[in-house]
């Protein structure tokens, strides 16, 4: 089941600024990072509930394959949507990574 994502703004800004520092490290890495988030939202829309539940059920978080972050996203049934509500990398603030 196939369920649509929708994406906090901060959400879309972690992405931009991880993109950028990538690709300021090597031209093209930031392109295998937003490829490696593509995977794994494709994932999550597919099935979510495979991903573990964190922060009292709220929350549920998927690991990005090769790169040091986190998709962490609620999932509404009624909607058939995710919500992705930061793109966080695993050495930041574990606190700023559950956004309303």
């Amino acid at each position: 089941m196939n369920y649509k994502y929708v994406m906090h703004e901060e959400a879309v800004k972690d992405l931009v600024e991880a993109y950028l520092w990538y690709e300021k490290q090597r031209e093209g890495l930031g392109g295998e990072f937003l490829s490696a988030i593509q995977n794994i939202v494709l994932r999550i829309s597919l099935n979510p509930e495979v991903f573990a539940e964190r922060s009292n059920r709220k929350y549920r978080e998927a690991t990005v394959r090769k790169f040091p972050y986190s998709v962490v996203f609620s999932v509404y049934k009624r909607k058939k949507e995710i919500f992705i509500s930061s793109v966080h990398h695993h050495k930041r603030d574990p606190y700023k990574k559950y956004r309303a």
